[in-house]
């Protein structure tokens, strides 16, 4: 594993409450469970950062083996990552999802995203 990607990997979950590894962007999403994701985070009225990784091959190689999770999108709350496409949707249908949103203060009236760095 890249130590440079690793450390990359970290800061960015580091430096964000919660931060989406996905295909595309919430704007053009480029697979249908990046799509889902970010759909529920905006139905959840999120603050969130998101790394595309289409466009850093070395984070899409690298994440899978730090994080121990093979797939696409994943998503990350105070650095914990909570998982992917069929965990959120579980989590939001439940109503579990939008309450640990609401703990860690990452909602707000509107959803926003930003890129991570």
């Amino acid at each position: 594993m890249s130590a440079d990607t690793l450390e990359k990997i970290k800061s960015q979950i580091a430096g964000h409450s919660l931060l989406l590894y996905m295909k595309g962007t919430p704007q053009f999403p480029q697979c249908g469970f990046s799509s889902q994701v970010s759909q529920i985070l905006k139905l959840c009225q999120a603050n969130y950062a998101f790394v595309n990784i289409l466009e850093n091959p070395d984070i899409r190689q690298e994440l899978p083996k730090y994080a121990n999770w093979p797939t696409f999108p994943q998503l990350y709350l105070n650095g914990t990552l909570i998982g992917g496409c069929d965990i959120v949707t579980e989590l939001y249908e439940s109503g579990e999802l939008h309450t640990m949103l609401q703990q860690a203060g990452v909602t707000q009236e509107k959803a926003n995203f930003v890129m991570a760095e």
